[in-house]
């Protein structure tokens, strides 16, 4: 195996040689990720902005879901596709299924976690909507449940997802999976994808 690129050079004078060294190696290491997943993998990237591209111009809904770190992703594409990325342009209709505490605990407490997006899809989704399901795992019980209910409904489907793939990559109509063990930098691809996906939208209403 090659040795990773060194893309980032250490300051010539380091505050703190420790630090300055585990900054570079951190910023080394994602730079390296994603010219070794996009160089890849822009044919799939490509093959999922044109189910959410077609779905806009279509006034159909995208929605989007995640725990944690995904579920801020989830907000932060949502944020950028109802409002505006870098263009003015008309608002289009993205829901990030993770912001809503009512229904998240009501669902929680009175069934299960594991339906906590699939039933928000149950009453939101309908078909020719496009669902985005971000998971860095691929084997979450409530995204997997959420997929299927996705798909039941008619809805395409589109997987941001990291390590293996997981589960989730053999349910929906595009995975994308970036080939890390490392939550974080699986997380740091996954929002550059999410950004590129909003340039693309963008260019194609204008």
């Amino acid at each position: 195996m090659s040795k990773r690129a060194d893309f980032i050079r250490r300051p010539s004078e380091s505050v703190d040689e420790r630090l300055t060294n585990r900054i570079v190696e951190i910023a080394n290491a994602t730079v390296d990720l994603k010219i070794r997943f996009f160089s890849q993998h822009a044919n799939d990237l490509a093959r999922a902005a044109l189910l959410l591209i077609d779905a806009v111009r279509a006034r159909r809904k995208i929605l989007l879901f995640g725990n944690g770190g995904s579920a801020a992703d989830a907000q932060h594409l949502a944020a950028e596709l109802v409002n505006r990325y870098q263009m003015e342009r008309s608002a289009i209709a993205a829901i990030a299924l993770s912001t809503d505490t009512s229904i998240l605990t009501s669902i929680s407490n009175d069934t299960t976690f594991e339906d906590v997006f699939s039933r928000q899809i149950e009453a939101l989704g309908e078909e020719g909507d496009v669902a985005i399901a971000i998971t860095t795992s691929g084997r979450s019980a409530n995204i997997v449940r959420a997929v299927h209910t996705a798909r039941e409904r008619g809805l395409q489907t589109i997987g941001l997802l990291g390590k293996d793939g997981g589960l989730v990559k053999d349910l929906v109509d595009v995975p994308i999976i970036v080939p890390s063990p490392s939550t974080a930098r699986i997380q740091e691809v996954h929002i550059t994808i999410g950004h590129i996906w909003c340039d693309l939208i963008e260019h194609s209403l204008g």
